[in-house]
């Protein structure tokens, strides 16, 4: 792999690399598009999976079930995980990945047509989906500082969060239209095109272009070193268990979207489609302010953890289904300007020597954290009802990080107190 310096190096070195930066590169506009396209699909499908598991069982907590199936392989893959990220090409990781996951999708796709689909099926995709992405996503994340080396890797690296989880938020609301017009099997389907569109964008990065990075550490300890390097940076680690609470008591989105459109609104698939829509237009408004805010800082993203728990508890009392949906914007903004900030911070903190596996806690514990949050909301929701599901969790996410910004607080005062402390 090449270790020249990206054209625009010497012009920005005068007048500054801007956030847009990283887009002159012909690699990185490629990466950015399979980025949005991979992280819509596995979202896509995710949702697909849910709402089938729904109109297969009728129960909350089933589809509760589902989302953990999804989420929890990551937290025994993950940081695994990290290790074929850090030590094989990323662009071949993600051709096999995405391979497998057209397969996925074109299964449940001809299962569902057919008539022939079973709610054990749909699990056992939930788990070979939950494998796939352990593996996908820590790559995806890590491989753009291959894509633009050292010169544009803080925009690049924010930018590259902000795309994936806005994918993250379109993902479910194109699923839902899709559902709403042409049924699930059609969500399936149209998931495996935007894999096979994901491949052709992967196959057409030119390696030739791409950047060298250190060496990754070999020999005994590999598993343990991501956990050592974020051991070692009390700082660090806080962002991520925030990020893995906020999994928890935030990112329930398919149970408490799906539960509100069927038992409270009655507005069904569409219902379902039109607030995931929405939720995607806040998301897309908390892309742009994190573009333009940059890095948050340890108390921006306390401060954005505790307004996204408020947005959803706000959420759950409105009183009608336009206001229900006017606070759904505001949630999906918040989800984006804390999910971005939290992962460029915790990407741009960790070595990159150790980045993969480093990232391959972070998700885990994120994603993991949301598998936990789908069960947790499906029997909140079947134990106390929709809008007090939605109530608790909400007030839980605020305390988490009341809690997470307490423990910054005291760190920071630890380090200043005595400079040797990390």
């Amino acid at each position: 792999m090449s270790s020249e310096r990206p054209k625009y190096a010497e012009a920005d070195s005068l007048i500054g690399v801007r956030w847009y930066t990283p887009l002159r590169l012909r690699n990185y506009r490629l990466f950015v598009s399979l980025q949005f396209l991979g992280s819509t699909g596995v979202w896509m499908q995710r949702l697909a999976q849910d709402w089938l598991v729904l109109q297969l069982t009728g129960s909350p907590a089933a589809v509760g079930f589902a989302v953990a199936l999804q989420f929890l392989p990551m937290l025994v893959v993950g940081p695994l995980s990290g290790i074929l990220v850090d030590l094989f090409p990323k662009r071949r990781i993600l051709l096999v990945c995405q391979s497998i996951a057209a397969v996925l999708a074109m299964t449940l796709a001809v299962l569902n047509a057919n008539g022939s689909i079973t709610v054990w099926a749909v699990y056992a995709c939930c788990v070979a989906l939950g494998v796939t992405s352990a593996v996908d996503g820590p790559a995806r994340q890590v491989f753009v500082s291959e894509v633009v080396g050292d010169d544009a890797l803080r925009p690049a690296i924010g930018l590259n969060n902000a795309i994936h989880q806005l994918g993250a938020m379109v993902g479910p609301a194109l699923a839902g239209v899709v559902i709403a017009k042409a049924g699930v099997a059609a969500a399936f389907a149209a998931n495996s095109v935007i894999c096979l569109a994901v491949i052709g964008l992967v196959a057409g990065i030119r390696t030739s272009q791409l950047h060298g990075i250190p060496t990754p550490m070999r020999g005994r300890g590999q598993v343990l070193a991501g956990f050592r390097h974020v051991q070692q940076r009390p700082a660090l680690m806080l962002v991520i268990l925030l990020a893995g609470l906020m999994g928890v008591f935030g990112m329930n989105g398919p149970v408490v979207l799906a539960a509100f459109a069927d038992t409270i609104w009655h507005s069904g698939a569409q219902g379902f489609g039109l607030f995931n829509t929405f939720s995607a237009v806040g998301a897309l408004a908390g892309a742009l302010l994190a573009g333009r805010l940059g890095s948050l800082g340890r108390p921006g993203l306390v401060a954005a953890a505790a307004l996204f728990g408020l947005a959803q508890l706000i959420a759950a009392l409105m009183p009608s289904q336009e206001w229900f949906v006017v606070m759904l914007v505001l949630v999906g903004l918040m989800t984006l300007l804390f999910l971005t900030s939290a992962a460029t911070t915790v990407q741009l903190e960790a070595g990159p020597e150790v980045r993969g596996r480093v990232m391959a806690l972070y998700l885990p514990l994120l994603l993991g954290g949301h598998a936990f949050g789908g069960l947790l909301a499906g029997w909140l929701t079947e134990q106390f009802g929709v809008r007090e599901g939605l109530v608790a969790t909400g007030a839980f996410g605020m305390l988490s990080a009341a809690v997470i910004g307490l423990l910054m607080w005291r760190n920071f005062r630890r380090r200043s107190g005595d400079p040797r402390q990390s």
